[in-house]
């Protein structure tokens, strides 16, 4: 006849199930082939799946948030020949891929407001699109379209762009040159003071899904399981700085440099002495494996939450290329074109917040590595040297451990050895 039933490929090794974090189609669209179906997280990765064949989507399996195991129908869809005026058009609930629903009219809620808190991924509030078993109003489809100015939107979001009085022209999607619902959320996320015209803000219930499920089930995980103690120094950057002027006057096409090249310089270097902290701990199995090599984590925000980028060997790489790999993968995991094998892997993880990174942090553990690090903002503040009141650039470096590897002694010891490195820069660069 002419009724196609695609299902969830295997899209990554080992997975037998991914989420649904986006819906670029709605029962009752006519899509042609490779046209964007949905988008699936999986635990390393958001794959975007593509329709197999030209046809009208009669079944949907499941709302945003639901997670859907390989091989179950995640759309069926009317081919040509077909006559898919017969077929009841419904969504499919997960794991009920064959059950049928006739449609119901339900009425949707108001759309208005946004919670400041970072959304992942989503398409949406739960309390609208994401109900299943529930008929979907076939879009108009000159509204989808960018003519002259237009911006590429579904006409859900661009309903509740209007809502919340939001100029999408504003939004840069984070993918393709489609503003999705995420793409609103983190635009009303990172810009916390923005307010529609209408005045103020209503309340609106946002579902935790994708990837800040992801980092709120891993970040619940660690606190849960691991025993976190933080230990923070002081460390006089002057002449730190001073060599950072030096190198970036001399740099020619070489990427300008930041402070966490040399930062990751020095933790390298002091790392060897205490192999305790370059590791993971399997709990379950009761083992942790110290690595020789240092993958080093970099938490990196993007619109679709926190991202950690791998760089390998850390050790091995010289400052410039440092820099040049730092940039390389931010922008690749701010893109969402950052590789699953660049998103795992970490031995030990540095967190930057930059100029907001604050007097002290404490930040939480990367499971199942057993140490993270966090350098603060660098401040100008009077010093004591030699009995004479001096400015000096000072900046305070935290470090968590897991208390069942790491003793505090450790600890401390660790941060006092990148302290001499970093206050005597060229210690750094001598064997």
């Amino acid at each position: 006849m002419g009724r196609f039933t695609f299902k969830l490929p295997d899209i990554g090794e080992g997975i037998a199930e991914a989420e649904i974090v986006a819906w670029h189609v709605a029962v009752g669209d006519v899509v042609e082939e490779d046209q964007p179906l949905a988008d699936m997280m999986t635990d390393k990765a958001t794959v975007e799946m593509t329709a197999p064949v030209a046809g009208k989507v009669l079944e949907i399996a499941g709302a945003v948030g639901d997670m859907i195991p390989i091989g179950s129908a995640l759309a069926v869809f009317a081919t040509e020949g077909d006559d898919a005026a017969e077929e009841p058009v419904v969504e499919v609930a997960p794991n009920e891929a064959a059950q049928v629903v006739k449609p119901e009219p339900v009425p949707l809620p108001d759309r208005e407001g946004l919670g400041v808190g970072s959304v992942a991924a989503s398409d949406g509030p739960a309390a609208t699109e994401e109900s299943s078993l529930r008929s979907q109003p076939t879009p108009d489809p000159s509204l989808s379209g960018r003519g002259e100015g237009r911006v590429l939107a579904s006409p859900a979001v661009r309903e509740r762009a209007r809502a919340l009085g939001v100029d999408l022209a504003q939004v840069k999607p984070a993918q393709g040159d489609r503003v999705r619902h995420a793409d609103l959320d983190a635009f009303l996320s990172y810009n916390q003071s923005y307010r529609p015209a209408a005045g103020k803000r209503a309340d609106e219930a946002i579902k935790v899904i994708g990837m800040r499920r992801r980092i709120a089930e891993n970040m619940a995980a660690s606190k849960r399981h691991i025993p976190h103690f933080t230990y923070v120094e002081e460390f006089d950057v002057t002449k730190l700085e001073d060599l950072r002027g030096d190198l970036n006057a001399t740099r020619g096409d070489r990427p300008k440099l930041t402070m966490l090249p040399l930062l990751i310089v020095a933790i390298c270097k002091a790392l060897p002495e205490f192999p305790m902290i370059n590791a993971r701990y399997d709990d379950e199995a009761g083992v942790v494996t110290r690595y020789g090599s240092v993958h080093l984590g970099i938490a990196t925000q993007t619109d679709a939450g926190l991202m950690v980028p791998v760089i390998r060997d850390a050790e091995s790489r010289n400052i410039w290329q440092l820099a040049t790999e730092i940039r390389r993968l931010a922008e690749a995991a701010r893109t969402g074109k950052a590789k699953s094998e660049e998103l795992s892997g970490s031995t030990l993880t540095l967190t930057s917040l930059g100029p907001l990174g604050g007097i002290a942090t404490t930040p939480v553990i990367n499971r199942p590595e057993v140490a993270i690090l966090g350098p603060n903002k660098v401040v100008e503040r009077p010093v004591i040297r030699d009995g004479e009141i001096a400015v000096a650039k000072l900046m305070n470096f935290s470090i968590s451990c897991d208390h069942r590897v790491v003793d505090g002694w450790d600890a401390a010891s660790f941060v006092q050895a990148i302290k001499r490195l970093v206050e005597t820069p060229a210690l750094m660069f001598v064997d």
